[in-house]
């Protein structure tokens, strides 16, 4: 691999990565539409909004791998999840397909299975059950990996990226959280295995997961940390609202629900 593209670089994952992948590459492109540090050695620095077209082509040129951390990253209004996650994920497997990018891996997330109760066990085979415009426009974007892969050969690894943070802030977390170590291991897989497409889950070894990662398992990913640790201080801590608590999504279920809970198995 001679060169890494990092989308969506000025967010919080994409700082985190920055810094942890200096190295696996030559040269690692980065890449946001919002600004960004000025490049350092093996560091090149573009801004880019994936929703323009030509921009995004440009943008994949000389790329061997991509990591897609970009676009809009909570729930919003149509537009703005279509223009950011629809069509920019569009834009950027297009301009992957065209460039000869050989992988892209793909910050999908758990939103995408947000409406599967906590008391379901879920694993890569779950279809999707998204809780959120935000979560399914990132079920459009594993089905865009999965033609991409199938169809036109450009490796995808679709990761249903958990509670990505330093440590668990609350009782939900226990179950979804994925720590920064544990982070970078999961797409120093992604970067290295030999796959088609993928489907692997975003979450550190927690005691209390919902998630069966065999998957990723399976690709070569060891986890390290447990959100178990954090368990004596966040027990309690929840949103209060019970169909928040009663679906994996948490507090993207709520908002602009008009449906019967009941129906939803």
């Amino acid at each position: 691999m001679k060169r890494l593209l990092i989308t969506g670089a000025a967010g919080a994952l994409g700082l985190e990565l920055r810094e942890r992948l200096r190295g696996a590459a030559p040269a690692i492109r980065l890449s946001d539409i919002a600004p960004m540090a000025a490049a350092r050695e093996g560091e090149e620095v573009v801004r880019c909004d994936l929703a323009d077209e030509p921009a995004t082509l440009a943008l994949c040129r000389d790329v061997d791998a991509i990591v897609h951390l970009g676009g809009q990253s909570i729930e919003a209004d149509w537009p703005t999840v279509h223009r950011a996650n629809i069509m920019g994920a569009i834009n950027l497997w297009e301009a992957a397909r065209k460039a000869g990018v050989g992988r892209v891996l793909f910050a999908s997330s758990n939103h995408a299975i947000g409406l599967y109760r906590r008391s379901q066990r879920l694993d890569h085979d779950s279809e999707p059950r998204p809780d959120s415009r935000y979560g399914l426009s990132k079920a459009f974007g594993e089905d865009l990996a999965r033609l991409y892969a199938y169809k036109h050969g450009v490796r995808a690894y679709c990761m249903r990226i958990g509670t990505c943070m330093p440590a668990p802030l609350n009782e939900r977390a226990l179950s979804t959280w994925l720590s920064y170590p544990d982070f970078e291991r999961l797409v120093r897989v992604g970067l290295t295995a030999d796959y088609a497409f993928e489907v692997v889950y975003g979450v550190s070894r927690n005691t209390r997961s919902w998630w069966d990662n065999a998957n990723a398992h399976r690709l070569g990913y060891a986890p390290g940390d447990d959100a178990e640790a954090f368990a004596a201080e966040l027990i309690g801590k929840t949103t209060g609202d019970p169909l928040d608590e009663a679906f994996q999504g948490g507090p993207f279920v709520s908002p602009d629900f008009t449906g019967d809970a009941g129906t939803i198995p």
